[in-house]
């Protein structure tokens, strides 16, 4: 080769490297070799930059001192980066110090919240104000998000945030209380943290009032023995009009606030029209093998009260293998825990499809009278467990024009005033329903109990509701919530127990004192060999 095409060679390569490091903030290549490859964009947000007329804007706003000393901020950089590399610059993408860019008074005033974190140098700790939050802006709309620590859920909160502002629309979920001892605040205050959290806005209904047409959904807790067939006309109203509806209620009515008192419930009229819609909540409960524990007070021979926790079958964990993996609710179901749950039966009219979303297990049975749910009373709870062993639908999931529960009957009437109901519409739309038999699962028990999946298929319930399938993807695809007390089932959890300790206290020593033995004996032959050698060079 001779020398001037050596020169030319040269200086082509140092071109190309020189071009690709310009073009790499463009071009670059992934490999993400997890499971529902939970770290590369979902197609519905690589596409997301074609509903986009305008720019986008994505602002992560995080402290330099936080960058050094985490690597969660650089892995919520590089999912950012990857929204402005595939969206054909409708999406600009930004890093601010607020404290660099002495923009921390305008940065709170946004939402973004500042965190203190506890750092060391120089042998010395200290508390430092860091900041971690992402603001989206699109034309004259602005979303935040007040602290983001984690991947986890941010390319749903991302995606959905950008389609709402982009379409115009808001996130919208109603919420109904038909318990009159409950209220919204203090039982399911929970669900409302978790709803904003997930970008929805909560509005809270109240029995009787009009519901908007334009909620993405409304949650119903209960109303079995309160809601009158004014409400109830309220609901059936919304609901031909192409409405969609979560109810959760009970068939049992159990006291949690007096000594755990239960009755079959006295049905005013929601579970006929749930019939109508063709879902019957029984009367019963469901005791499961698979279960939680409930704390309980007892006293002990020396007069000292004691808490002990004891096996609960009434608090019945629904796990993942009972679900219908193939319903986009309950495709990546990570469990739900049901505190005093009654069975359901569907049956739909005709142009009613249903989907069960889960079960109990096959060791389930029903306690159908005489319910006994005080904890001291643990040996009638398998009472009836031998005639009714069985595995029973605990939610279902219906898509259709539903008929009204108020055909054939007059419009009721308000006591009292002069106010009336709108007429039914003669056609109905497509509307949808999800069913589960418990309404105590939203409640603040999920403090006490560890049920965080709850509320997480609370979130995802809204997003079906609300017809974002293509954002309910997204929620599929992120890992299942892990939980210390994930094995539920007792035989499943004590064979994992064993196993555990076979492999910690018998396989492992055995595999130690097995290599200490084969190191032991081949160094005796080494020295054999060696001595053998010596000898005959000798």
């Amino acid at each position: 080769m001779k020398k001037q095409q050596a020169i030319i060679i040269t200086i082509l390569t140092l071109t190309v490297l020189v071009l690709g490091l310009l073009n790499a903030q463009r071009i670059y290549v992934r490999f993400d070799i997890t499971r529902n490859k939970s770290f590369t964009l979902s197609q519905v947000s690589r596409n997301i930059y074609k509903e986009i007329p305008e720019r986008v804007t994505i602002t992560y706003f995080v402290s330099d001192k936080l960058v050094k000393m985490h690597p969660v901020p650089g892995e919520i950089k590089d999912l950012l980066h990857e929204y402005a590399a595939q969206s054909k610059g409708k999406i600009r993408f930004v890093v601010k110090d607020p404290v660099k860019t002495s923009m921390a008074v305008s940065v709170e005033r946004l939402g973004i919240q500042p965190q203190q974190i506890q750092t060391v140098e120089q042998d010395q700790a200290s508390v430092a104000t860091v900041y971690t939050g992402i603001v989206i802006e699109y034309l004259d709309k602005t979303e935040v998000l007040p602290v983001v620590f984690s991947t986890d859920t941010l390319e749903y909160d991302i995606t959905s945030r950008i389609r709402s502002m982009v379409k115009n629309y808001d996130r919208e979920i109603g919420v109904l209380i038909g318990d009159a001892d409950k209220s919204w605040t203090t039982d399911y205050q929970y669900v409302d943290k978790m709803l904003q959290k997930a970008g929805y806005k909560v509005r809270q209904l109240y029995k009787g009032d009009e519901i908007p047409q334009s909620l993405s959904g409304i949650f119903v807790f209960g109303g079995t023995e309160d809601f009158d067939d004014w409400d109830l006309y309220r609901l059936d109203y919304y609901l031909q009009n192409g409405g969609k509806i979560l109810y959760a209620v009970d068939g049992v009515f159990v006291d949690s606030r007096s000594n755990l008192q239960a009755r079959a419930v006295e049905d005013k009229g929601l579970l006929k029209m749930l019939e109508t819609y063709g879902v019957r909540i029984e009367k019963q409960l469901v005791l499961d093998k698979a279960n939680l524990t409930i704390p309980y007070q007892s006293m002990a021979l020396s007069g000292v009260v004691q808490v002990k926790l004891v096996r609960y079958p009434h608090w019945v964990v629904v796990l993942p293998q009972n679900s219908n993996g193939k319903h986009p609710l309950t495709a990546r179901f990570g469990g739900l825990d049901l505190f005093w749950a009654s069975p359901i039966a569907v049956n739909p009219p005709a142009g009613i499809s249903y989907d069960t979303l889960f079960s109990s297990t096959k060791d389930a049975w029903l306690m159908t009278k005489d319910f006994v749910t005080n904890p001291d009373m643990e040996s009638l709870f398998t009472s009836e467990s031998g005639k009714t062993k069985s595995q029973y639908t605990l939610g279902a999931a219906l898509v259709g024009k539903f008929p009204s529960y108020f055909n054939g009957k007059a419009k009721p009437l308000k006591q009292g005033s002069k106010e009336m109901l709108p007429d039914m519409s003669q056609d109905s739309k497509e509307g949808r329903l999800i069913v589960i038999g418990d309404s105590e699962f939203p409640t603040t028990l999920v403090q006490y109990t560890n049920s965080s999946n709850n509320l997480e298929f609370l979130v995802q319930a809204a997003d079906w509701l609300g017809n974002d399938s293509d954002i309910l993807s997204i929620r599929t695809r992120l890992p299942a919530t892990s939980r210390l007390n994930k094995i539920t089932d007792p035989d499943e959890r004590s064979r994992a127990a064993l196993l555990s300790q076979l492999i910690n206290i018998i396989f492992i020593p055995l595999i130690i004192i097995g290599l200490g033995v084969y190191r032991n004996v081949k160094r005796k032959r080494m020295l054999q060999s060696k001595e053998a050698h010596h000898a005959v060079s000798a």
